[in-house]
């Protein structure tokens, strides 16, 4: 993979090097799985670099079991708030009624779970995360969704690079319907302060 990333880069770097040719910039991208261009970003103007790509980053087990404290841990399925079928640790797309299963599968559906949710995060940040910082969006993501998380005030300030801000962003989704919940607002003061971390 190094070797055709450098040769495609060595290609699209020549070809571009007296032209903004935006399809060519999206062609690369597209066979080297790199992020969408920056909004205003003109191709191949450095940020493409280094050819090393970074070893995406993970949740960590701490990361995990944070989440899987907020959850909580039923082996029973049950219907949620919303009466969707949920078991283990928030897990719903396979829950259905009488469903059993055992504290090793939830973890399971678990991580299975947050993979969804990392991906969003990388996805969709653009500025660099410590591990506490990727541990608590993953947690946040998880449990707002993704949607939430792609259009809220909280990802576009942590894109401009203003990780305190981000942190108080936290507090604000502390909402259920339009009532307050304690243990929404203990989440969140647990999120922003693993950020902070």
């Amino acid at each position: 993979m190094n070797d055709l990333r450098k040769r495609v880069l060595k290609v699209i770097d020549v070809a571009l090097e007296n032209s903004n040719d935006y399809e060519l910039d999206n062609l690369a991208r597209e066979l080297l799985d790199i992020p969408d261009r920056p909004p205003g970003a003109k191709p191949f103007v450095g940020w493409l670099t280094p050819i090393e790509t970074p070893q995406e980053m993970k949740i960590s087990n701490t990361g995990i079991d944070f989440i899987k404290r907020w959850e909580g841990l039923r082996l029973t399925a049950y219907r949620c708030p919303a009466q969707v079928w949920t078991i283990g640790y928030g897990h719903t797309k396979t829950a259905r009624r009488g469903m059993t299963i055992t504290e090793k599968e939830a973890e399971r559906l678990l991580r299975q779970d947050v993979e969804v949710y990392e991906y969003s995060v990388r996805k969709l940040v653009q500025v660099e995360l410590n591990q506490n910082q990727y541990d608590a969006l993953v947690s946040f993501c998880f449990n707002v969704g993704r949607g939430a998380f792609a259009q809220s005030t909280l990802l576009r300030v942590l894109n401009e690079g203003n990780y305190q801000r981000t942190a108080r962003e936290f507090h604000k989704w502390v909402h259920a319907g339009r009532k307050v919940l304690p243990g929404l607002v203990a989440r969140r003061e647990a999120e922003s302060e693993m950020f902070l971390e």
